[in-house]
């Protein structure tokens, strides 16, 4: 197939979905030759994609489940992301703090062994099982840039200092921080350059198989418009939409459910002054995280609750606000008030229905299915955890290539973002570099601009010599320059797209700021438009 097909509206394979799923498999594809269409009723990462915990993580309490080859998987992954970004992913520190009053989650395997095995422990999480589960956490994925873990004595380390008094030991170990909803535009951004087409506020709104391919009706969410395309196989990342797109838009039956969890988070100010994150574990056996954000907050989270309807918008509940506040505050000093928490916001993650009695015993594991009923394939996809999308699209891939012919092998284990061609060390060497070529940056947005985009940094800024030629100046140091780039280069239309899922900028944003880039961006959208 050439590229004048898939200009034409022909593609070896169209994607539903612009969340990491549907932009990670969209990257692979297209990096393997095969010309590919990726359809997104709103914005990328508009739902689950951008509302994580936003970490890479291994999963460490999925041990209790007995979940060894997914956490493998997931601890393996780390250092290649890592390596492939930078800019938007870091390590980080966890300070689990331990006391002998911790307990498993009562559905937990590791659970109902040890009930079984030493009645007396009733529930308990002893000291020697968290050490051996951070033993298995360290060897599992061969670590090479990654500190193991540590003992910590909370009396003495600085880290011990928030606490409450009774904390006296803690345990210290590694995983990985990742901006969540910029890992999902930076794959975007590299299938597109790639050759993919990627269009946002474009609904699937129909998909009929015709012999050996699919006939897919597109809407323009905004115009209403509607056009046809056409592929040699569907793959459907709808997430939490993903059996609403099976039954609803692709008119097929299917036995394979999807159980919708809702994870709410707060962001508080800021509770502590190092870098570490602190790993906190409730009386009830849920893990709560509480993780420096955004240099001056505080992100504490997730919950897990049953959501019932992917429509229904999930915010954080008053309910899990006060949970949230109040498990966080038994372990600080400091009691958190309501009037500490400056932002909340909550995402539905959709696991693969496995028959778990809890949302907190869900499998976060992956399932993909392939339907060849009554001709062209589709492929579905169930679960996944943001830290596997690589290895995720890998296997999709592989169920791919036996139906869609022509592709060539895996490669992206070793090929970086964009912006993400630097040494897994070298964000201080390249903010010191942006700061000394454009001296007129203060320093926190020079910080801000490598740590959003990498070594792209000096193309958005390009030949400007003074602060002026950066053009309107919004506010917190995001520039005209800066947003035509976002505009242009990662499809942001709206100034939500770049406050809230390109940057964080609207934890600081006042609404008059706001509404000022909104505003400008409409008019340089007319403009195009006009052209």
């Amino acid at each position: 197939m050439t590229q004048n097909d898939a200009a034409n509206g022909t593609f070896d394979l169209f994607i539903i979905g612009g969340g990491i799923n549907g932009c990670g498999i969209a990257r692979d594809a297209a990096g393997r030759g095969l010309r590919v269409g990726l359809a997104e009723m709103d914005d990328l990462a508009s739902a689950t994609s951008s509302a994580s915990t936003k970490l890479f993580h291994g999963g460490l309490r999925y041990l209790e489940y007995f979940e060894v080859r997914l956490v493998r998987e997931a601890l393996v992954e780390r250092e290649v992301l890592l390596r492939a970004m930078p800019h938007i992913s870091w390590p980080m520190r966890f300070v689990l703090p331990y006391h002998e009053d911790m307990r498993f989650d009562g559905d937990s395997p590791a659970s109902r062994l040890l009930g079984w095995t030493m009645p007396w422990t009733r529930g308990q999480r002893p000291s020697w099982m968290i050490r051996s589960g951070l033993f298995m956490y360290d060897h599992l994925g061969g670590r090479k840039i990654l500190p193991g873990t540590t003992a910590v004595d909370l009396t003495t380390d600085p880290v011990g200092a928030p606490l409450n008094e009774k904390f006296r030991k803690a345990y210290e170990y590694s995983d990985c921080w990742v901006e969540d909803s910029r890992l999902v535009v930076l794959n975007a951004r590299d299938a597109e350059a790639r050759g993919a087409q990627i269009m946002t506020r474009t609904k699937v709104t129909g998909a009929r198989r015709e012999r050996d391919s699919w006939a897919i009706t597109l809407t323009d969410t905004e115009t209403g418009a509607t056009r046809e395309v056409h592929a040699a196989m569907l793959v459907n990342a709808g997430g939490p939409w993903v059996k609403q797109v099976i039954e609803g838009v692709l008119d097929i039956d299917t036995r394979e459910n999807v159980r919708l969890v809702r994870g709410s988070h707060i962001v508080t100010r800021k509770l502590f002054d190092h870098d570490k994150c602190y790993f906190f574990q409730g009386s009830d056996g849920r893990i709560v995280f509480a993780i420096p954000y955004e240099t001056d907050f505080t992100l504490i989270g997730t919950t897990d609750k049953e959501h019932a309807d992917p429509e229904s918008k999930p915010v954080c509940t008053d309910e899990e606000r006060d949970y949230l506040i109040a498990l966080a505050s038994s372990y600080f000093k400091e009691p958190i008030k309501q009037e500490d928490v400056v932002w909340s916001y909550s995402g539905v993650r959709p696991l693969y229905d496995d028959g778990a009695k809890s949302a907190t015993a869900a499998t976060r594991d992956y399932v993909l299915r392939v339907n060849t009923d009554g001709g062209a394939p589709l492929l579905n996809v169930f679960g996944g955890k943001i830290t596997t999308y690589r290895k995720l699209a890998e296997a999709a891939m592989e169920k791919i290539a036996a139906h869609v012919p022509g592709g060539t092998g895996k490669w992206t284990a070793n090929a970086p973002l964009p912006g993400g061609d630097f040494p897994v060390d070298g964000v201080e060497a390249l903010i010191a570099d942006l700061s000394a070529a454009f001296p007129f940056l203060d320093a926190t947005t020079a910080r801000r601009l490598v740590r959003a985009y990498g070594t792209e940094s000096r193309q958005i800024l390009g030949e400007a010599a003074t602060v002026e030629d950066l053009g309107t100046d919004f506010g917190h140091g995001l520039s005209e320059r800066e947003v035509a780039w976002l505009m242009d280069k990662e499809f942001a239309r709206t100034a939500d797209d770049v406050l809230w899922r390109r940057s964080k900028l609207g934890l600081r944003f006042s609404d008059d700021e706001a509404a000022a880039l909104a505003r400008w961006m409409s008019a340089r959208r007319e403009t195009a438009a006009a052209d």
